[in-house]
This record gives C-alpha cells, structure tokens and sequence, in this order.
C-alpha cells in the first residue's frame, strides 16, 4: 500500500513538474511560434520571380515565371504592419489553456511507459526510451489534438488592425458549426507521423544525459547535489537533441498545418505531401524550419531542465 502511494505520488510530481515547465516555454516562444505556423501555411503570398528552364530539347534556356518564399523577417514585418503586434500572440490562449495538461501527460505517460518497458526489455536502455517517449507522444496527441487545431486556426487568422478576431471559444465553436467534430482531429494523422521527431529526441537526450551522468560521477570531485553547471549542461544537452530530431522529422509539420487549414484542398497525409511536393518542390517542406529552430531549440532546453530541477527539488523534499 505504502508503494502505491509513493507511486502515486511520484506520478503526481511528474505531472506537476511536466505542466509547470511546458507554461513557461510557450509563453516566451509564442511569436516565434505564430512566425512558423504562417510560414508553413498555402496562404503565404509569394513573391513572383523569373527562372531559368535549362536543359531543354534544343540545348537552350527557357526564361518562366517562378516564386519564392518570403523570409522570417518579411512575414514579421507584415503581421506588424497589417495586423498588429498583438497578433504575434495568436493562439496563446489555447496554447496555455493546452501546453500544462499536455506536458503533464506527456511526462506522466513517459515516466510510465518507460516503467513497464523497463521490466519488459533491457531496463534503460535506447529502446525503452524510444518506445516511451512513442507511447507517450501518442498517448498526449490523441488527446490534445482539438486544442491544438484551434491554436493552429487561430493563428492562420488574418485580420487587419482593428477588425474583430476570433477568440479560442469562437473558433472552436465555428470549427464544430462548419466541420462538425472530426474537424477538431485535422491534421491528427501528421501528429502521429511526428512522433519519429520525439522518439529521436528522447533517445538523444537521454544517451547524453547518461554520459554526463557517467562523467559527474567518474570526477574526482564528484558530489551528490546538483550544480548550476549541470542544468546548463543539461540544457546543452536537450537543446541538441530537438535540434537534430527537428531537422530530420520536420516536414510532417508543415503537412499538419495544411491538413488544418480551413476548407483547405489538403485531405489526408500522403496526398498533401504528394501535392506539395508536386506545386511547390521539396524545399516547401522546410518552410518555418528557421522560427521553429530558434523556437523550439531554447523551448526544449527550458522545459526539460525545468522538469528536471523541479523533480530534483520535490523529489528530494520527499
């Protein structure tokens, strides 16, 4: 009985721990986050521009017109201009009301999965952290999917200065009125596609995080309590690890954000990427890759030494 409340407990603890966290990383990414959904979506006006066709039948170059995507800073520059700096901060309502109970699933489920895969397989190893960071990702996606579709709508919303945006409350209500409740699960099918880009994060980090284990306790002047430097390094560590995952993993995103657009002609996974690599060439497919990066780089290094400096914390009150 006396385990069971420890354990229950300690699933508390990663729940407080996991929701505390994922607050803090989104209310100072947000405008990043706004700059990147923008960027991923068709309704990007792009600026036209002239290419040169080689390779033709009779050996010369046709001249036809082309376009190219605008950069971060432009798109920064027309949200200010034509609708105002506080639409940098889309979708922060969902986003707050989502990002604490969705860490919070997402630490409690991974504490637990790796848990059961630790008596099933080899305890600690690279795959039971893969497949507990995978159970995990699918476990917090099934769930939150309907808050994070407003979000992304929200911030797809293009309204002038002045004119009356949507709330949270008013585009969930207009998504069910125009889509009914399947609406709410858009874009669900490239949520599950990412879960490769958390897998590939958790096993980074956590080999990492072993090493740097390994090293603190192999030094001579090795001590129990945690330093200033090893949170940094653990920074260092998590900041790495989303780098690499969301270099590889990244062009589902772009794909959910299209699944999600409003009476979009995107209607499932593989014909969108079909499409746009089709109209728009590959490099669409790392559109926003740059905001994302600079977004989700730092995000990631203070949400996971945040969860892990409150686990240090409570857990050693206990």
């Amino acid at each position: 009985k006396r385990k069971t409340k420890m354990a229950q407990k300690d699933t508390l603890l990663h729940l407080f721990a996991g929701g505390c966290s994922g607050t803090v990383g989104a209310i100072m990414t947000c405008p990043l986050e706004v700059l990147k959904t923008r960027l991923q979506s068709s309704g990007l006006t792009l600026r036209p521009v002239f290419q040169v066709q080689l390779g033709t039948l009779s050996g010369t170059g046709v001249i036809r017109p082309g376009a190219v995507t605008p950069g971060l800073l432009q798109v920064l520059r027309s949200i200010l201009e034509k609708e105002g700096p506080r639409s940098l901060f889309r979708g922060l309502g969902p986003n707050l009301v989502g990002v604490a109970p969705s860490r919070a699933i997402y630490f409690a489920a991974y504490s637990k999965s790796k848990e059961v895969f630790n008596g099933l397989l080899v305890p600690n190893s690279g795959l039971v952290h893969m497949s507990s960071a995978g159970v995990a990702a699918f476990v917090t996606n099934s769930l939150m999917n309907p808050i994070w579709m407003v979000k992304t709508r929200m911030q797809l919303e293009k309204k002038a200065k002045g004119e009356k945006k949507m709330n949270a409350l008013q585009c969930a209500r207009y998504v069910y009125k125009t889509e009914g409740v399947r609406g709410f699960y858009r874009g669900l099918t490239a949520s599950y596609a990412g879960i490769s880009e958390t897998m590939i994060c958790f096993l980074i980090y956590e080999t990492l995080k072993k090493h740097l284990a390994r090293n603190q306790f192999s030094s001579p002047n090795s001590q129990n309590e945690k330093g200033a430097s090893d949170f940094l390094r653990l920074m260092m560590a998590a900041a790495f690890s989303k780098g690499c995952a969301s270099c590889v993993a990244y062009p589902h995103e772009v794909i959910r954000t299209r699944l999600r657009e409003e009476g979009s002609k995107y209607k499932y996974f593989f014909q969108t990427g079909r499409l746009i690599a089709v109209e728009e060439g590959y490099a669409a497919f790392y559109r926003g890759l740059i905001p994302q990066l600079i977004r989700q780089i730092p995000n990631t290094a203070i949400v996971l030494s945040s969860y892990e400096l409150i686990i240090h914390l409570l857990g050693d009150s206990k």
